[in-house]
């Protein structure tokens, strides 16, 4: 074991990403508090959801939360439930949630006195303590932003009950009816998720979900597809040419293998990228990245299939101009290449995804105001170094302060999916206790 100091790791954010972290500090002997703004420690917003519906994206055989057992996952689900146990499935999101728990509370009992937790809305960061909204002041050896990803900020958020403008909040969903015709703002895994849900309220209304570009989320093959090994020309150079590379690779062997084959080297690619190249590759080639990468279980994209083929789901490309709502209809207006067009419904829901903005999160504003961060070039988030250090307003890192999970996409930019995240965690957690 690292010698670990007596001082805790301050966590702000009890959901997966930080609740794990807490975990594997304490099995590394080191004291952590754990701060989440409700009760609810562990499952953060993915894994909250109660709608068995809502399969995990990744198959349960690659989704131990620890890096070292990644068969963790499925050993839980044989011991609690077996029907679901199958390492190439996609098992429910609702059992991943009660497993990131049931690990959290395992090892607070295993390691006691090194996990607290403390509920509360931290408002702000000085030095090595938190400061929550009570006013108490939380004091540690280091503080990690470990806040999730926020809800969307496309749409309104007033009080108009026509736009649903986080339909991730309880019972966001419940006034649509189940005839009613409904706008998407996005295509992707939020819209998804909405229309599962939607499903299982008996809804048999239409819904035309508006996208820049009108990609939908690919789906898993039946298999998990053996990744290829990718050729120098496709890992360096000009993007131009890897973007051919890659593309001649998936004609030969299949886009599955080829994204398969870049996964386990996307942060070292990332990292080594200039500004400019992650600015071109942000600009012209993320939305088929994000769709090609982050893929939906087979029988979610069938029920996709099913709702087109019933033209009961309708995507369509255009930039949003305008939002309207009155008393029984939303309206939204776009600009698209057949000129301005106008479409109403009695619902219009924000699946745009999560609204990470730095400069305007109270927390982030005001460590950028004063200096202590910076906004990265891509504005993805703060600009952090290769240890997931906050960088001050010159450059150089904190070196108390860091960030962890979907707000440090902008360092690391896989930091979504579970694989991804339980690497970035055993390299802080070894990083916090050496």
């Amino acid at each position: 074991m690292n010698d670990a100091s007596p001082l805790p790791v301050i966590i702000v954010g009890g959901g997966f990403s930080g609740a794990m972290l807490a975990a594997r500090l304490a099995e590394r002997g080191q004291a952590s508090i754990l701060i989440e703004r409700g009760d609810a420690f562990g499952p953060g917003v993915a894994y909250s959801t109660t709608n068995d519906a809502h399969r995990l994206n990744v198959r349960a055989g690659r989704m131990g939360a620890v890096a070292d057992r990644p068969d963790d996952f499925i050993d839980w689900l044989a011991a609690h439930h077996p029907d679901q146990a199958d390492p190439d499935g996609f098992a429910p999101r609702r059992l991943y949630g009660l497993y990131v728990r049931d690990r959290l509370t395992t090892t607070e009992t295993a390691h006691p006195g090194l996990i607290r937790r403390l509920s509360g809305a931290v408002i702000a960061v000085e030095g090595r303590s938190a400061i929550l909204s009570t006013g108490e002041r939380v004091e540690g050896r280091a503080v990690v932003l470990a806040t999730g990803n926020p809800a969307p900020r496309t749409t309104p958020t007033g009080e108009d009950g026509r736009i649903i403008a986080n339909p991730w909040t309880p019972d966001a969903l419940t006034p649509v009816r189940p005839d009613d015709d409904i706008l998407i703002l996005g295509a992707g895994l939020t819209m998804v998720d909405v229309l599962l849900t939607l499903s299982s309220q008996s809804w048999r209304g239409r819904a035309t979900a508006v996208s820049r570009r009108g990609l939908l989320p690919r789906a898993h093959g039946q298999h998990h597809d053996a990744p290829i090994d990718l050729p120098p020309e496709a890992l360096s150079g000009p993007l131009s040419v890897r973007l051919a590379t890659a593309r001649r690779l998936a004609e030969a062997h299949g886009w599955r293998r080829v994204m398969e084959g870049y996964r386990p080297i996307t942060l070292k690619l990332w990292r080594a990228a200039s500004e400019a190249e992650r600015s071109r590759f942000l600009r012209h080639l993320r939305p088929w990245w994000d769709v090609h990468r982050h893929r939906i279980a087979p029988e979610i994209a069938a029920e996709l299939d099913r709702l087109i083929a019933e033209r009961r789901l309708t995507v369509r490309t255009g930039r949003i101009r305008n939002v309207e709502a009155s008393t029984k209809f939303a309206v939204l207006h776009l600009s698209t290449r057949d000129g301005p067009q106008t479409l109403s419904a009695p619902w219009l829901i924000d699946c745009t995804g999560p609204g990470h903005d730095a400069t305007t999160a109270p927390l982030t504003a005001g460590l950028i105001a004063e200096g202590r961060a910076r906004l990265a070039a891509t504005r993805l988030g703060l600009d952090l170094d290769d240890a997931g250090r906050v960088l001050h307003a010159d450059g150089k890192p904190d070196p108390v302060l860091y960030v962890l999970g979907p707000p440090a996409r902008a360092a690391f930019w896989e930091t979504i999916a579970v694989p991804d995240i339980r690497q970035r965690i055993e390299a802080l957690s070894a990083h916090l206790t050496a």
